[in-house]
């Protein structure tokens, strides 16, 4: 029956619309269907229409992940919503939890266009975005209108921000989202910010983490802290990652970021730079969330993210030793009714 569901509402995606939205630039397409879904959704019934299509409510669904309830396990991963403009109606779409940014301190209109690339054969993405977006104080001012949807908010450094100076820019975003948002998201991980995955370096990752931890603790309430790391990690840094999860008392870990790597890869634009995502990730995300959940003991949730396409792939992230899952690429290439196909399959699992 799930099955028939999802193949249904899947085949409407992939045979009427995705044909249409996929002869178009992916950023002019991400940003038509950003003003077509906030139109759409301003029309008396809309939002109720799309909620009774595509949300499944159920109480076997909810979870309790570092002190906080998520209504279901599976998230829209930070990228796709960057600016948090449109967390409210794609939370009409079935989503547990949405996660907004990277979010910088300052506006910063990210790296030349053209900078994202469809790879169809490979049902995969490479962007080299470079943290484009309006900054957190335009973020701050969007998410003070949120009543009820749970967010994530993922924070970085500007990119004119020398590494010796990040942790101010990560401070920074910390204290003005603290109010605003459920979860943090350390991005030290991102492969298209010059030089920002060498802040994942044993030395200055605990500093960033430390440092934040700390303004933390002044706090009335903590905020958990997660890490977002890249799957391009040697088993030996992932080791270093549970070590540093362990002194630092984090919440978690994002597993995982964009790859660099082009293995195996058939589409023509398979040689852009950028970090790949997608199927061609779904393996290697696995297996880090696998050695991260094992070597530590389950010590720690982890979020998984990395090539989830369908609802066996979902399972087979939790069954690695995810807490919940999040999706991009395969929220564009499936369509929305993917998440309500996860959602449905992990109740058939509970029967």
């Amino acid at each position: 029956m799930i099955s028939v569901i999802f193949a249904e509402t899947a085949t409407m995606y992939k045979s009427l619309l995705r044909p249409l939205l996929f002869r178009f630039d992916p950023e002019w397409v991400h940003h038509f269907t950003f003003k077509s879904l906030r139109k759409l959704s301003k029309i008396p019934g809309i939002s109720t229409f799309l909620q009774k299509k595509f949300q499944l409510n159920d109480p076997r669904l909810e979870r309790e992940v570092f002190g906080l309830k998520f209504k279901n396990p599976v998230g829209l991963a930070a990228g796709f919503d960057k600016d948090a403009k449109l967390y409210k109606e794609l939370n009409s779409l079935g989503f547990g939890f949405i996660e907004i940014g990277t979010v910088t301190p300052r506006p910063q209109l990210g790296n030349d266009k053209k900078r994202l690339f469809r790879l169809k054969e490979d049902g995969a993405i490479i962007n080299r975005m470079g943290f484009n977006n309006d900054g957190v104080d335009a973020a701050v001012s969007r998410l003070k209108k949120n009543k009820n949807v749970l967010i994530g908010g993922n924070i970085g450094k500007n990119k004119i921000t020398p590494n010796e100076k990040a942790v101010e820019d990560y401070k920074i975003c910390f204290e003005a989202l603290y109010s605003y948002v459920n979860y943090f998201v350390v991005n030290v991980s991102s492969p298209n910010t010059p030089n920002l995955r060498e802040l994942q370096d044993k030395e200055p990752l605990m500093n960033l983490l430390n440092t934040l931890q700390q303004l933390n603790a002044k706090k009335p309430k903590q905020k958990p802290i997660l890490l977002k790391i890249a799957p391009d990690l040697t088993n030996e840094q992932l080791l270093d990652i549970i070590d540093i999860i362990r002194e630092t008392k984090i919440a978690g870990v994002i597993a995982t970021n964009t790859t660099i790597s082009r293995e195996g890869l058939q589409s023509e634009n398979k040689n852009e730079t950028g970090g790949l995502s997608g199927k061609p990730l779904k393996n290697r995300a696995t297996e880090v969330i696998k050695f991260l959940s094992e070597k530590s003991g389950k010590a720690f949730p982890i979020i998984g993210v990395g090539g989830i396409t369908s609802p066996e792939d979902a399972i087979e992230k939790l069954e690695a030793g995810a807490s919940l899952v999040q999706i991009y690429t395969g929220f564009i290439y499936e369509g929305p009714g993917l998440i309500k196909a996860i959602n449905k399959k992990l109740l058939e699992t509970l029967k």
